[in-house]
């Protein structure tokens, strides 16, 4: 079974991915950073595609994990395997509608629910990391949050002001301290390091 939580999350993956797909195509060209000029060493010349995301634009790649997670799925609910005809875009989409018309079951009923979720999960964070690639600037560091749950104990997350930001925001917790707290802030983890 999944949690409300990790449905939506798998439900909206799995709604991303064949837009994913799609954006992943204007990244197929190679770097051009390194390994431009004359080859004085022999040898193979390299593809004129990044080799990464030509794997994940293929049969194999997204369109092989949602296919394969459909086959799994209909071959467990007693269906006959499902048809593959057209090209990877519309075998993605068929895939993809699919996929969501089983939620109920696979949520409810599938011992492999959690595994197909996590499989998903990845699947999206890969492609998302290079179609968006994460802000590599992480922010100025500010300490650990000093915010305490019901049951006392100290979150202690590190706590970061982004570029541009004007209130930090704890990523754990999800509490926010804006300027006006900051002199408060400081206190609570100076006395948090001194009891540590």
């Amino acid at each position: 079974m999944l949690c409300v939580t990790c449905t939506q999350n798998t439900r909206q993956h799995l709604y991303d991915l064949p837009a994913l797909y799609a954006a992943l195509e204007t990244h197929l060209a190679p770097s051009m950073a390194a390994g431009h000029g004359r080859r004085s060493t022999g040898g193979p010349a390299p593809l004129p595609v990044r080799e990464d995301i030509l794997d994940l634009r293929s049969a194999g790649g997204i369109l092989g994990v949602l296919e394969d997670w459909h086959r799994a799925v209909r071959r467990d609910r007693r269906m006959h395997p499902p048809q593959t005809p057209g090209g990877i875009p519309q075998r993605l989409q068929r895939a993809v509608s699919a996929l969501t018309a089983h939620m109920p079951w696979i949520v409810s009923t599938w011992p492999q629910a959690g595994t197909f979720a996590a499989e998903i999960r990845d699947l999206h964070r890969d492609v998302s990391s290079i179609v968006t690639p994460p802000d590599t600037d992480r922010g100025r560091h500010i300490g650990h949050c000093p915010a305490a749950y019901e049951d006392g104990v100290i979150c202690g997350a590190v706590l970061r002001l982004l570029p541009g930001e004007t209130v930090a925001r704890c990523d754990w917790c999800e509490t926010t301290w804006p300027p006006t707290t900051w002199m408060q802030l400081k206190a609570w983890q100076d006395e948090d390091a001194a009891a540590a």
